[in-house]
């Protein structure tokens, strides 16, 4: 165990990721492949090695995966998708590379994939969760195009998912979960709807996940995993309640997932890493402000010089 985040070796390690054709798992994440890219890309910006990547090569492989009606898909010859489509979105915005897409055209499948309820739909096969109404307010945001949509419809949506103890869930009446939260309070923080809800009860449901190794879960009597490092500690900082979990404790969790041998970060320790909980295990140290890292913004879990950028950082 190590108390200090290995940057040079998490850099090998994304860097390694598109060149493990003979692993089993490379051909099974093929469909993660875009938002693979939308992890590693974060998590290399934020530990100050963007470069480490190829801009042009990502550039022209986000631009070729656009569908005719707008979406994208997650690799070469998939299906578009509201989770792939907002991945290119962030990642060519982190490049200052969107203008390679036709913008227009992602508005409109995005807006296409909104009900008339206020919620949206994943996929032309009809999917509702509180995560796409997120990820399709942030995909506008992001284009500055949220007059497109019916943005009161879409936040009474979200206030329905809302359950007695303060959490939200995936549809209304469905179980909370922190996941879910992080994507809820993100969607009432793009739309400045944030006083609509009890913000201090919501906020002892988010920190009584942490548990005492430090780690947070996702619900209640379940494990620890890196990845609440963020939907945990994000939904805490935008609701301004995140000096309400042990952050000397929750550092210390996520720098024992790391592996010290050949870079990455897993669920928790032991286990096998993969770039999902190393973007997540990275947001999350930068969010509880871990030296060294770019700050990252809680909202877009994009680095926050680029929502400066962009003119969207208040």
């Amino acid at each position: 165990m190590t108390d200090s985040l290995l940057i040079p070796l998490h850099v090998k390690y994304i860097q390694s990721l598109d060149k493990r054709t003979d692993e089993l798992e490379y051909w099974l994440t093929e469909h993660l492949r875009l938002n693979g890219l939308y992890w590693g890309l974060t998590a290399l910006d934020l530990m100050n090695n963007i470069e480490a990547l190829p801009r042009d090569q990502i550039i022209n492989y986000v631009k070729s995966l656009q569908h005719e009606n707008g979406g994208f898909g997650g690799h070469t010859g998939h299906d578009p998708h509201m989770l792939y489509t907002l991945s290119a979105i962030q990642i060519l915005v982190t490049l200052d590379a969107v203008d390679v897409i036709d913008k227009d055209k992602v508005v409109a499948y995005v807006v296409s994939m909104q009900n008339e309820d206020g919620s949206f739909r994943g996929d032309q096969w009809g999917e509702v969760d509180s995560r796409f109404v997120y990820i399709g307010l942030m995909a506008l945001k992001l284009l500055k195009r949220m007059d497109a949509i019916h943005v009161d419809k879409a936040v009474q949506w979200v206030l329905q998912c809302q359950n007695y103890d303060g959490g939200f869930g995936n549809t209304p009446g469905a179980e909370s979960h922190s996941g879910q939260v992080c994507c809820c309070v993100g969607a009432l923080a793009l739309t400045d709807s944030l006083h609509l809800i009890d913000q201090d009860m919501l906020g002892w449901w988010l920190c009584e996940r942490q548990l005492k190794n430090g780690g947070l879960n996702g619900r209640p009597e379940k494990l620890e995993d890196v990845c609440y490092s963020w939907w945990v500690s994000s939904a805490l900082a935008i609701i301004g309640r995140l000096h309400w979990i042990d952050k000397e404790k929750l550092s210390q969790f996520i720098l024992s997932a790391q592996d010290m041998e050949d870079g990455g970060i897993s669920d928790r320790p032991g286990n096998m890493v993969d770039v999902y909980h190393t973007c997540f295990g990275v947001a999350g140290l930068s969010l509880i402000g871990y030296p060294g890292l770019k700050k990252v913004d809680p909202v877009y879990c994009m680095p926050e010089h680029v929502i400066a950028r962009i003119g969207l950082k208040k």
